[in-house]
């Protein structure tokens, strides 16, 4: 047994006070769970701590909460791993953001989360005619939405989207995630519609920033930011759709320059991404006003010598022979591949097919515990983590 100290956000808005810290200190194995610590304050001190739980084993989702500052699984958490990253000696617990509080550690995840799942129409529609017996799907194509059909709800993305918190209509991470699990199915039958939807919100695809919080948020390697970056790729190479938000000519300009001059251009960025690639569509009335809208920024800028007027408006200086040409070779090697390729782990087995390197099976790659996405980096449970050791 092991002393530990915990600090736990309360908070109830129907009491009308503010929300405050409270301490208590448990005794319990070190290899024990931050949700068994809370249960034990709540049995010996003080019963009136809110607080959702049920599986305890990582796989309901109902015990997110704040560690530390960061998002997780309390039942996941063990005392002496959130211990090395309290500050002075106290693990502090704290419920989940971007959600509204209903008491203490437990937050409305109806509100926010399942209200975005549903926006996104969470159930796959048939194809037709739907076949006497069952769809025959190749078996590639399953194991590669495993990945999004790893998600436990559990918010925890939600909690740490920098995206929700500046716009709170943003779908979110997580039901971005669950939307790719149904448009990456080959049994769908309204994969464009579900794309072009979600393209042209203006709190859509496009609305995530990629700051990668919700990858490291996510306790399961989902990876709902690597989801994200699919469905985007499906909008504009697969069904060429040309979005209100400019999502579609955004990428095209920020390839093309880079193709071009080596280098991003960021001066041309913003009148390309709104007009267009062609020299007049720079001119159009919608990127005049985006860049006008800009200047105020593009002004502050100057004055703080974050950027010079000559690097804004004249084209970035020539790369030498062999960065061009090794640039050169990036881009003619991935526009000869005649399909879109994945980097997902769930597959493959590796970030690249490598000469000579034999890659696991799809099947025994997706039954591995511990397994990694290769585009998320985060690893699944290992049985040494399992908090019912």
């Amino acid at each position: 047994m092991a002393d530990f100290t915990l600090r736990i956000r309360r908070y109830d808005p129907e009491s009308g006070e503010a929300p405050y810290w409270d301490e208590h200190t448990i005794d319990l194995e070190p290899h024990r769970s931050v949700l068994e610590g809370i249960l034990q304050a709540k049995a010996r001190f003080d019963g009136s701590i809110g607080i959702r739980c049920s599986c305890r084993a990582a796989i309901c989702g109902s015990c997110g909460v704040r560690i530390n500052g960061q998002p997780g699984l309390a039942c996941h958490t063990h005392l002496d791993k959130a211990l090395k990253g309290a500050k002075d000696g106290i693990i502090e617990v704290e419920p989940m953001g971007n959600m509204p509080i209903i008491k203490d550690l437990i937050v409305d995840m109806d509100a926010v989360h399942w209200k975005k799942v549903q926006r996104v129409t969470p159930w796959l529609i048939n194809k037709l005619p739907v076949p006497e017996r069952e769809y025959i799907v190749p078996h590639e194509n399953m194991v590669d939405v495993t990945q999004s059909m790893a998600c436990i709800q559990c918010g925890a993305c939600v909690s740490d989207c920098l995206s929700m918190e500046v716009d709170p209509l943003f779908i979110g991470p997580a039901a971005l995630a669950k939307a790719y699990r149904f448009a990456g199915d080959p049994r769908d039958a309204q994969q464009e519609e579900r794309i072009r939807d979600l393209a042209e919100d203006p709190h859509g695809i496009y609305d995530c920033t990629h700051c990668f919080k919700c990858i490291e948020a996510c306790p399961k390697g989902v990876a709902p930011m690597s989801q994200i970056m699919r469905l985007r790729r499906i909008a504009t190479r697969t069904h060429h759709i040309v979005d209100r938000n400019n999502g579609e000519r955004h990428e095209s300009a920020f390839v093309t320059l880079v193709k071009d001059h080596g280098l991003l251009w960021e001066a041309e960025l913003l009148p390309r991404s709104h007009g267009g690639d062609s020299f007049f569509g720079k001119f159009m009335p919608k990127a005049a006003l985006e860049l006008v809208d800009s200047l105020p920024v593009i002004a502050k800028g100057l004055l703080r010598r974050k950027v010079t007027l000559g690097k804004s408006i004249l084209p970035p200086k020539d790369l030498p022979k062999d960065a061009r040409a090794e640039i050169t070779s990036i881009f003619e090697k991935v526009d000869d591949r005649g399909e879109l390729r994945e980097l997902n782990l769930y597959i493959s087995g590796y970030d690249e097919d490598l000469e000579g390197a034999e890659t696991p099976s799809a099947s025994a790659a997706a039954g591995a515990q511990g397994q990694t996405s290769a585009e998320s980096g985060q690893p699944g449970m290992t049985p040494e983590e399992s908090p019912t050791r």
